[in-house]
C-alpha cells in the first residue's frame, strides 16, 4: 500500500504539466481554446488527493492476485497471470481514479475555474453519476494498457535478471518500466482520446452517454487517424517517464520497506 501510494503521488505530480498538454490536445474545442500553455497546473488538487489511494489500490490488488495465481502455474502461463492481476488491479483502482480524473480533466480545459468549483458544479448538475462518467471508457483504456505494459515489464525484468545473473536493481526495473509504458501508451492512445472526449462532453450530448465505440467513430469521421492519435507524443513521453518514476519508485520503496 505504501510503496504503491508513494510511487503514484511522485509520478502524477512530477508529470502533471505533460498530462495537461495531452488533455488539451485531445479536447474537442482544441488546444488553444482549452487553455494552451496557460494554467498548466489546473486540476492538480484533484490529482494530489486521488493519487495515493488510486495507486495503492492497484498494487495491493495486483500483487495479491499475482501471488495467488502463481501457485501451481507453469512458466509459460506467467504472462497470463500478470495480465489477469493487472486487469483486476485496474478495475479496482478506477473506482478511485475516475472521479479524480473527471474533475482534473475538466479543470485542465477550464483553467479559470477552481477544482472545488468544478467538483460542486458536477455534483449539482449531474450527481455522483457525473463523477463516474467515463468509468467504462477508462477501464476499457486501462485494461488493454495493462495487458501490454505489465507482462512486458515483468518479462524485461526477468530477461535482464537472467542476462546479469541476479535480480534487477530498482533503476533497471525503472528502465524496463519506461520502455513498457511508452509502448503501451502508443498503442492505446485512441482509447485515451475517446475517454477524454467522454469525460469532457457536455451533459446530454452523444458522447456523454459513455459509448466508447460511438466516440471513436465520431473522432474517425471528423478528424481521421490524426484525431484518434491526438496527443500521442506527450502521452508517450509522460507515460515513458511515468513508467520510469512509477515502477522504479515502487520497487525501491518496496525494497526499503521489506
Amino acid at each position: 500500500l505504501k510503496a504503491g501510494g508513494i510511487a503514484g503521488v511522485c509520478v502524477d505530480l512530477i508529470l502533471f504539466p505533460l498530462d495537461t498538454v495531452k488533455t488539451r490536445l485531445q479536447s474537442p474545442q482544441g488546444f488553444r481554446k482549452a487553455g494552451g500553455f496557460r494554467g498548466i497546473y489546473a486540476g492538480v488538487p484533484s490529482t494530489a488527493i486521488g493519487s495515493f489511494p488510486n495507486a495503492a489500490a492497484f498494487f495491493i490488488t495486483y500483487e495479491n492476485v499475482k501471488s495467488m495465481l502463481y501457485h501451481g502455474s507453469t512458466s509459460y502461463l506467467t504472462p497470463a497471470a500478470h495480465m489477469v492481476a493487472a486487469s483486476l488491479g485496474e478495475v479496482v483502482a478506477c473506482l478511485i481514479r475516475v472521479p479524480s480524473e473527471v474533475v482534473k480533466q475538466r479543470a485542465q480545459v477550464s483553467p479559470s475555474s477552481s477544482t472545488l468549483r468544478i467538483l460542486s458544479h458536477t455534483l449539482y448538475h449531474e450527481g455522483i453519476q457525473g463523477l463516474y462518467r467515463g468509468y467504462k471508457s477508462t477501464v476499457l483504456r486501462e485494461i488493454p494498457f495493462s495487458l501490454v505494459q505489465f507482462p512486458l515489464w515483468e518479462s524485461l525484468k526477468d530477461l535482464w535478471s537472467w542476462k546479469q545473473g541476479h535480480v534487477v536493481d530498482s533503476w533497471q526495473s525503472a528502465v524496463c518500466g519506461a520502455f513498457a509504458g511508452g509502448f503501451a501508451a502508443a498503442v492505446t492512445t485512441p482509447l485515451d482520446v475517446a475517454k477524454t472526449r467522454i469525460m469532457l462532453a457536455k451533459a446530454g450530448s452523444s458522447n456523454a452517454s459513455g459509448n466508447v465505440l460511438a466516440a471513436l467513430g465520431g473522432i474517425w469521421r471528423t478528424q481521421g487517424l490524426s484525431g484518434l492519435f491526438a496527443g500521442v507524443v506527450p502521452r508517450m513521453a509522460a507515460i515513458s517517464l511515468g513508467g520510469f518514476i512509477f515502477l522504479g519508485t515502487y520497487e525501491k520503496t518496496r525494497q526499503l520497506l521489506l
